[in-house]
């Protein structure tokens, strides 16, 4: 670069083909000029302006003067590029009229110094637009991954969330039946051999089965990468024709249940409608469990495709429980969210002595 600035100011000097003292002045504003050049880096406005005075004194300051021109449009705003060029323009037209050289007519010279320094206002005017867009595409990008990741982390969330979902909804149903067996087992110490033995054989399997799952559940909140698991893993998810089994579980532990049910084609239920009936039944029973021992607890499903889900569990209140219990509400809660993300609605209220269940569940034709 410097040694083109030289070749550049000693050619603009031949041109002017200065002697005695013009010569000594051209000298001096070519080593001036090109002194300050590098400078035009840092402070291009400033030593442009500098430079553009030297031009008009001397053509061999005019190489550096439109170099600085060229900095400032590259560097600055537009207005004060166009400034910047228009003093330099004026510049040469100043050097042009004391010094006039060559066989180029004056009016001519000033057409060619306009459309030179216009050409570096297009030329820093383009580099400073693609500046700008490789900046926006840059922060596009940025952008972008950061919504990426953003995405990704709003998935886990959601799928860490739907699992504890899923490990409460089988937790307390499991240790519900757990209590049951071991609420028998204190309050009936006159049972013979065999039934205490039955029990805990039943209380035994039931912990080593929660024992599973949440191992199971512990392993996939771990898990940071959501494309190595699902939250599903290898264990089939609860459909309709899960429920029978699933009323047999609570009957099994000592509790009344009255099942109806009115679905047409059951094994066609998307698997979201499926597994959402099936976590509602199962949530009333675990309540009736706790809350209504020794109650019958009634159980219906109707409806089909095209007609929608509908799900209705009831049962009555004991006064006293008969066996430990507990419940903070958060079953009902987070119930109550699942079926409205399934897009059906669910309403509990309890009207004389009797707790009532409902869930009504879309079901597409």
């Amino acid at each position: 670069m410097s040694g083109l600035l030289v070749a550049m100011t000693v050619f603009a000097w031949w041109g002017g083909r200065a002697a005695g003292p013009l010569l000594v002045v051209d000298v001096a504003a070519g080593a001036v000029s090109w002194v300050l050049t590098p400078l035009t880096l840092r402070r291009p406005v400033v030593v442009t302006g500098v430079l553009t005075v030297l031009a008009a004194i001397s053509p061999a300051a005019t190489p550096p003067a439109t170099i600085g021109a060229l900095q400032v449009a590259w560097r600055r705003r537009f207005p004060v590029a166009i400034a910047v060029a228009a003093a330099g323009v004026v510049a040469h037209a100043v050097q042009g009229a004391w010094r006039p050289g060559g066989e180029m007519p004056y009016g001519w010279w000033l057409v060619l110094m306009i459309v030179g320094y216009g050409a570096l206002l297009g030329w820093g005017a383009w580099a400073q637009a693609r500046a700008a867009l490789v900046r926006s595409l840059r922060e596009r990008a940025r952008r972008a991954e950061a919504e990426q990741g953003r995405r990704v982390a709003e998935a886990r969330m959601l799928e860490r969330r739907r699992i504890a979902w899923e490990m409460h909804d089988v937790l307390a149903h499991r240790l519900s039946l757990l209590a049951t067996f071991a609420g028998a087992m204190e309050y009936r110490p006159d049972a013979s051999p065999e039934k205490l033995s039955q029990a805990a054989g039943v209380v035994r399997d039931g912990v080593h089965q929660a024992l599973e799952e949440l191992r199971d559940v512990i392993s996939l909140l771990r898990d940071d990468d959501p494309a190595n698991g699902d939250g599903d893993g290898d264990r089939p998810q609860p459909v309709l024709a899960d429920v029978p089994r699933l009323v047999e579980e609570s009957r099994g532990a000592g509790t009344e249940v009255l099942l109806r049910e009115a679905v047409d084609v059951p094994a066609e239920a998307p698997p979201a409608v499926a597994r959402t009936a099936y976590r509602v039944v199962q949530e009333g029973l675990t309540n009736a469990r706790k809350h209504a021992v020794g109650q019958l607890v009634r159980v219906d499903l109707r409806g089909g495709p095209g007609a929608g889900l509908e799900i209705d569990v009831r049962n009555a209140l004991a006064a006293e429980f008969a066996a430990p219990g507990w419940s903070g509400g958060a079953g009902l809660v987070g119930l109550t969210e699942r079926v409205h993300l399934a897009g059906g609605r669910l309403d509990h209220e309890t009207v004389d002595g009797e707790f009532r269940l409902h869930a009504s569940i879309p079901w597409p034709a």
